[in-house]
């Protein structure tokens, strides 16, 4: 972030006691990870919206600081592609945290989607792992085995997925597109107002 701008002491303590709550078992996802071990891990849709709950929408930032590709191999016309990435996660009060991610895309047809699920992989799995620096509720507490085990026992409550009043609907754009047509409209009265003083 451009700007450093600090947390007020209310902002500090809101976040810190946020930071520092473990996920709810809703929260957590588990995939298979190398032999046949379970892997609880956090979505990149989740954790950002988390840091946009904790943090505010406009008090944190993500910068790509390296990108590289580690391997690029063709065979039998498919394609395999591993890229390794560190992203920056920036608070408005200047802290920052980095970290390195990986994505891997194998066996793809074309190189261009090779290398398009690859990238997007490694900058997500480098932003989760920047954005669990800052806490608990960002991810952290996936890394603590004796805290999963107690998780798995919690039931899960069903999210809020959709509400039909939360929506972005149609009429939400409305006064924008009110002040877009006054804006093309003074721009015209301008514009005859020029021809007509020519």
């Amino acid at each position: 972030m451009k700007s450093e701008k600090n947390f007020d002491s209310d902002e500090k303590s809101r976040i810190s006691k946020l930071l520092n709550k473990k996920l709810a078992p809703e929260y957590i996802s588990y995939r298979q990870g190398f032999n046949r071990t379970v892997v609880p891990y956090v979505e990149g849709w989740t954790v950002i919206s988390l840091a946009n709950q904790i943090f505010g929408f406009n008090g944190w930032s993500s910068q790509i600081i390296k990108m590289e590709i580690d391997y690029c191999d063709e065979n039998d016309n498919k394609w395999c592609i591993g890229i390794s990435c560190i992203v920056r996660i920036s608070l408005k009060d200047g802290t920052s945290k980095e970290d390195v991610g990986f994505g891997s895309s194998e066996n793809q047809r074309r190189k261009s989607e090779a290398y398009e699920k690859a990238r997007k992989e490694a900058v997500t799995d480098a932003l989760k792992r920047a954005l669990r620096q800052y806490g608990n509720s960002l991810g952290n507490c996936c890394y603590d085995k004796n805290f999963i085990n107690s998780v798995k026992k919690i039931e899960k409550k069903e999210r809020d997925y959709i509400n039909a009043k939360d929506l972005y609907r149609k009429e939400n754009n409305a006064s924008f597109s009110k002040r877009a047509k006054k804006k093309d409209e003074d721009s015209m009265d301008f514009e005859a107002f020029t021809l007509s003083n020519n």
